[in-house]
């Protein structure tokens, strides 16, 4: 296994990417969320793909055009459907043994990859889709602030700090409020997501963390019998607990070995 950086071009626009070499024919191609560089939050992406490639795959990261070291203007997730396409095309020309790609995403990279319509991936892995409008705030779903008071309430020492005066009874009031409403808003990005993805044939599979509130409102947005839903017990959005980054790890290599 080898990690080599270089540079493909995006519609005139020079962009950075970086390629961990292996000999698989099934490749992994990793679409970073947010404005976040390649290497991924704390190098994050960075050590997945260098473990990813140690199994056998080879796995291509790139910046989207205004990102880290590329060129251009940060157009945003809603936009990078050519970015995604220009980085699959430099992917398939580096490792030409390369017969089937697996696109995997977090937040609005997975969401990214659901506008496009699999963006001409092979297969999807799509972890915690950020369905959030723009005038939205990330404040809990009603169903995840149900479960959190209901956890508290089982807890003896936080009956005690009710009764004893030392809740802020305002953020209890907010809290209240927001649990009583049945679920989340619709959103119309959602939807779009919906739309994109019912157009992709592949394989998909959904990872969740399930203390992520991003994660949270999606699965008050999507529908909750789908069966392509994998969930992850105490995972926080980046995976970061040791145990949350191996079943993230297995889960990716089971959509590469399938």
């Amino acid at each position: 296994m080898s990690r080599l950086a270089l540079s493909f071009e995006c519609q005139g626009r020079r962009c950075g990417a970086t390629i961990d070499s292996a000999p698989g024919t099934t490749g992994l191609l990793l679409v970073s969320g947010g404005n976040e560089i390649r290497a991924g939050a704390f190098n994050s992406q960075s050590r997945l793909a260098a473990e990813i490639a140690r199994a056998g795959f080879p796995v291509f990261r790139f910046d989207r055009r205004g990102i880290g070291d590329s060129e251009g203007e940060n157009r945003g997730f809603r936009k990078s459907r050519k970015d995604i396409a220009a980085a699959l095309q430099a992917f398939r020309a580096l490792a030409p043994q390369v017969e089937r790609v697996v696109g995997f995403g977090n937040c609005d990279a997975a969401s990214a990859l659901m506008l496009a319509g699999g963006a001409e991936c092979d297969a999807l892995v799509l972890s915690n889709p950020w369905t959030i409008e723009d005038e939205e705030d990330d404040t809990p779903p009603p169903s995840a602030v149900r479960s959190r008071y209901a956890e508290k309430l089982k807890n003896p020492r936080e009956v005690l700090r009710l009764l004893s005066g030392g809740v802020d009874l305002r953020k209890l009031a907010r809290g209240l409020m927001q649990a009583s409403k049945a679920k989340a808003a619709p959103s119309s990005l959602a939807d779009e997501m919906r739309g994109g993805i019912a157009e992709f044939a592949g394989p998909v599979r959904f990872l969740i963390a399930e203390d992520d509130r991003t994660a949270q409102v999606f699965l008050e947005r999507w529908d909750s019998g789908d069966d392509r839903l994998a969930r992850c017990s105490g995972a926080d959005h980046a995976y970061s607990q040791p145990d949350a980054q191996d079943w993230l790890r297995k889960r990716l290599l089971e959509a590469l070995r399938g």
